[in-house]
């Protein structure tokens, strides 16, 4: 049966081409006897963008988990994305819906039992980094709890907590203090709530 194709390709700036890359993937494809079905492209777009700022990518794998595909093309592994995090995301997305991926410099190609070791072996090393950076995010909060810092946004002034207890006294809604003294909403139903006389704060 023959395989259907998806090409992606991306280009960090508007002077350079997706031509190129696409005229190459397609040959590729002609060769392999796939059938491309489908094209995607972010062009101007740096590849530490997120998914979510990649109309391109996202609608790639939008269509990923409807089957449209059955291999998604790309030129690089750094066209898809610029970490092995990232990669991890978009790894996890291809296995869940059993599309393989086809990366032309790196040599990688899933439809072979070689390609798939390889896919496999670098979303392991993207677990891995994943697993260190969180690690590393939490013994870094331990020691600043440790050494006596205050984690999260600094509590305001007494003065102003004042300000806002006065006004919320005086029957104004939590949205209308926090506009006039110049804080979130949150810190004035934090302030609402520690009122030693509780009572009940209109929301406007």
């Amino acid at each position: 049966m023959q395989k259907r194709a998806a090409i992606y390709v991306r280009v960090s700036t508007d002077k350079q081409t997706i031509e190129n890359q696409v005229a190459a993937l397609r040959q590729i494809a002609e060769r392999r006897g796939w059938e491309v079905v489908e094209q995607y492209h972010d062009a101007g777009i740096s590849g530490a963008k997120g998914r979510d700022r990649r109309p391109g990518l996202d609608q790639m794998l939008n269509d990923v988990s409807r089957r449209k595909f059955d291999v998604i093309m790309a030129w690089a592994i750094d066209r898809l994305g610029r970490s092995l995090i990232d990669l991890l995301g978009t790894i996890q997305t291809l296995e869940a819906s059993g599309v393989d991926l086809y990366l032309d410099q790196q040599s990688i190609d899933t439809t072979t039992p070689a390609g798939k070791l390889m896919f496999q072996v670098c979303g392991a090393f993207a677990e891995f980094e994943r697993s260190m950076i969180r690690q590393r995010v939490n013994a870094g909060l331990k020691r600043a709890v440790e050494a006596g810092k205050t984690l999260g946004r600094p509590r305001i002034s007494a003065a102003v907590e004042k300000r806002i207890q006065t006004q919320l006294r005086a029957g104004k809604g939590i949205i209308k203090v926090a506009r006039e003294v110049g804080v979130g909403t949150g810190t004035v139903q934090r302030v609402a709530r520690e009122m030693p006389h509780p009572f009940e704060a209109a929301a406007a």
